[in-house]
């Protein structure tokens, strides 16, 4: 039996291409969903009547169910599959949308997004476990880093539609009209999403009792590489998350002088960055595996220096030049956020990758939910003191720095040692 006939290994092609693809589109919408408070920050404090504190509640409750739900969506996926998880991803986020559009107070605001953020939630570590059962395991790499590149370009549509659609068509027309998406996702998702590939059922799972999700996930923790790759997701995220999120628009209008629309050019060059560095990561970690640390930690380097480097610029207003370059650096934090997931992945069998993945995803949203109260805190605290609010960035990047260079060589011998015995057991067994 040849490798690629393995049932971890599967060939790929046009058709898996094609199933993967919808699984992105889920993610893309969810992604849309999810950063489409971005750029109605202002509009939310005016329509319900709230202080920077109750507005960053918004974020740091969709967030906090997000990453509290993804451990329980990777046993989800192990034990489920995709598509069912995902359609139920769909039903969530929808529901979400849709009553964020006609909430007139706060507490059903609030709930909204709680809703959307437990789609949300079950959207990513599907699409990752889809790509690891459509497509061979040496395309990992830049499978990941494409699917978060096209969700990503969920950022586009808030920042280039449903912030103009705010402003012409109003709040209730413009969520509403959005919440249409999830409609159309979920049923090509119903009639048109597969698992994974004929021939190429993976082992049936266990009962999915106490005892199972005890040994998913214990084993999965175990490893130094789910470990690491938390840490690596937790110290690049949350920067460009917290920007895009919630912060960026309100840091770039009222804290920088800009008008709302050069601040939405500056959030899209963040997205657009993105894209660009992922596509740059991705094959890059794919021909050079040794790169995947020093592009973390590079990465997390440069946000450091360009964010000090504005939030103690001299005068009051940072120049727009090297605004123009903090923006395109943050948009490297996505990519390189997800190198943790290429430190799970060759740590775990494929049986257990969801169950890793959900561990490597609660890193980063569990950092950025921190960064987002943070921030809302200081600012009512310091009387809307920017430059005080987003140092709590720094605290942060230096636990996150801390703990991935302590397991950094731990990881790395392990995953040195389960090449050396996948090797040997492929040596014994017969073609």
């Amino acid at each position: 039996m040849t490798s690629a006939q393995l049932p971890g290994d599967p060939p790929g092609g046009r058709r898996a291409v094609a199933v993967w693809g919808l699984g992105v589109a889920v993610y893309f919408v969810a992604i849309t969903y999810r950063t489409s408070l971005g750029v109605a920050g202002i509009d939310a404090a005016e329509r319900f009547h709230i202080n920077a504190s109750a507005l960053s509640t918004f974020s740091i409750l969709q967030v906090l169910v997000y990453a509290g739900m993804q451990i329980p969506v990777g046993l989800m996926v192990d034990r489920l599959g995709t598509r069912k998880v995902l359609m139920l991803g769909v039903v969530l986020f929808t529901l979400g949308q849709f009553g964020f559009a006609l909430s007139h107070s706060y507490a059903m605001a609030l709930g909204s997004r709680a809703l959307l953020g437990c789609g949300d939630a079950l959207t990513f570590i599907s699409v990752l476990r889809l790509g690891s059962r459509w497509f061979p395991a040496r395309r990992g790499p830049v499978i990941a880093q494409v699917a978060a590149l096209f969700g990503v370009a969920g950022n586009l549509v808030s920042t280039l539609v449903i912030a103009r659609a705010l402003h012409g068509a109003g709040w209730t027309t413009t969520f509403a009209g959005s919440a249409l998406g999830g409609v159309a996702v979920f049923v090509l998702v119903l009639f048109f999403l597969k698992d994974h590939p004929k021939g190429f059922e993976p082992a049936p799972a266990s009962h999915m009792g106490a005892d199972y999700v005890r040994r998913q996930i214990a084993d999965a923790w175990r490893e130094p590489g789910t470990r690491l790759g938390l840490w690596v997701h937790f110290t690049t995220q949350f920067p460009g998350m917290v920007f895009l999120l919630l912060w960026g628009m309100p840091f770039l209008v009222e804290a920088q002088g800009l008008s709302r629309a050069t601040a939405g050019q500056l959030l899209t060059l963040v997205v657009l960055s993105n894209m660009a560095v992922g596509l740059v990561y991705g094959q890059v970690i794919a021909r050079h595996h040794a790169a995947r640390a020093p592009l973390a930690l590079g990465t997390v380097g440069a946000t450091a220096l360009l964010w000090g480097t504005v939030l103690f610029w001299p005068s009051t207003h940072a120049p727009m030049w090297l605004l123009i370059v903090l923006c395109a650096v943050l948009g490297a934090c996505g990519p390189a956020s997800m190198i943790g997931f290429d430190f799970a992945r060759p740590a775990n069998p494929p049986e257990r990758t969801g169950t890793a993945s959900g561990i490597v995803n609660m890193g980063g949203f569990t950092a950025s939910m921190t960064t987002l109260l943070a921030v809302g805190v200081l600012l009512d605290l310091t009387g809307q003191n920017f430059r005080i609010a987003f140092a709590s960035v720094f605290v942060l990047q230096a636990l996150g720095v801390t703990q991935i260079l302590r397991l950094r060589g731990r990881a790395h011998r392990r995953e040195r040692e389960r090449v050396v015995a996948s090797r040997v057991e492929a040596v014994h067994v017969p073609a």
